[in-house]
């Protein structure tokens, strides 16, 4: 895993997806949701892991989540993904989050996990990434 705490810290990774963190995702303090956030992490994510595996995938499993600092209403959120490992049918995928507050001008780092990808068929059942993946 990557060290949460750098000195001067840059995204790792492509960047997947940007946002901005509207009021209808946020608790009554005005801070964003943690689910929404991993929902939007897990749309990253299965959007670069289809390009690597050729097709469909589904999310199996979430490994490694870090909270680092809360997010507020009106930051533009950026998600870089960033393939770890790739298997026979299966892809771990790094997915960061990198907020920029407008407020404050302040460019974090939010949270980061790993996830994994299996390649799937039309039907649902396991398939093999291409070998030009691996």
């Amino acid at each position: 895993m990557i060290e949460l705490e750098q000195e001067d810290p840059i995204p790792q990774g492509d960047l997947a997806l940007q946002i901005t963190a509207l009021p209808r995702e946020t608790n009554g303090f005005g801070d964003i949701f943690g689910g929404w956030l991993v929902a939007q992490m897990d749309l990253a994510g299965t959007a670069m892991a289809s390009k690597v595996a050729g097709g469909r995938v589904a999310t199996v499993a979430i490994d490694r989540m870090a909270f680092l600092v809360p997010v507020a209403v009106g930051a533009q959120l950026s998600f870089y993904t960033q393939a770890q490992e790739i298997g026979r049918s299966s892809i771990k995928m790094m997915v960061e989050v990198w907020s920029d507050d407008p407020l404050s001008s302040e460019w974090r780092k939010v949270t980061e996990a790993v996830f994994v990808f299996v390649a799937i068929d039309g039907s649902g059942r396991t398939r093999s990434v291409p070998p030009r993946a691996r």
